[in-house]
């Protein structure tokens, strides 16, 4: 089964694909995030400073790392998101500005030249990573916010970017006709509850693949884009 837990900003995703991977054996796909791939895409930047036509390159960058990963481990696979998060938070910066964390509402008449060009290609990567996602994955888990957004200065963002965000994904999700589950509760709770969804035979307690979770958690380089940049960190 190729399964994807998705879901917006802060509602654990990562921690939830390592726990579920070690707790049921089935491997994880393991790709670049946009704060590894910046310091070679953009040198030097923050994601709230990038210009539209940097984001897109970003999104693509990402989009790539993915299907790679994908192809790699063939038809068993937990995936860390999907494409259809790139597209969206792409698509979310055109009603909310290319800094989100600015905390307002672009109207559409005060749209530039270039956010209008950035839209038409949004909209043509959608159509593209749609069906990339539509012919992928056999089902996919959506976790429900109920976590603050994390504050480590990463994601330029407001509570009202990702609520936009999190109801286009998942409208999107249903028009693709995926299964579609929705998850709440605790990493514990989540992880019981989807091995019995989906059939998958548990490999060691919940406890210890919590406790793996969390030294491989704790190994991410969480350093931001800007300083990965100054410190030459290699890809």
């Amino acid at each position: 089964m190729k399964l994807a837990i998705s879901g917006t900003y802060s509602s654990g995703k990562t921690s939830t694909v390592m726990a579920l991977s070690y707790y049921t054996g089935v491997p994880r796909t393991v790709a670049a995030a946009i704060r590894e791939i910046m310091p070679e895409a953009v040198p030097g930047k923050r994601l709230a400073e990038v210009t539209p036509a940097e984001y897109l390159q970003l999104a693509v960058r990402r989009h790539a790392g993915r299907v790679a990963a994908e192809a790699r481990l063939g038809d068993s696979f937990l995936s860390d998101g999907t494409s259809l998060q790139e597209w969206i938070y792409a698509s979310a910066r055109v009603r909310f500005g290319m800094d989100p964390g600015a905390g307002h509402v672009v109207a559409r008449e005060d749209l530039d030249l270039e956010m209008l060009f950035f839209e038409k290609v949004t909209d043509q990567l959608g159509h593209a990573f749609r069906q990339h996602v539509a012919g992928t994955y056999d089902a996919v888990v959506h976790l429900v916010n109920e976590r603050p957004i994390a504050d480590d200065g990463h994601r330029p963002m407001n509570e009202a970017f990702r609520t936009y965000c999190d109801d286009m994904l998942l409208r999107t999700v249903h028009e693709l006709g995926i299964p579609l589950h929705e998850y709440r509760g605790s990493i514990e709770e989540r992880l019981e509850q989807l091995s019995a969804q989906f059939s998958l035979t548990p490999v060691m307690s919940v406890e210890d693949a919590i406790e793996r979770m969390r030294e491989d958690y704790a190994a991410i380089d969480k350093r931001l884009e800007h300083e990965r940049a100054l410190a030459g960190t290699p890809r």
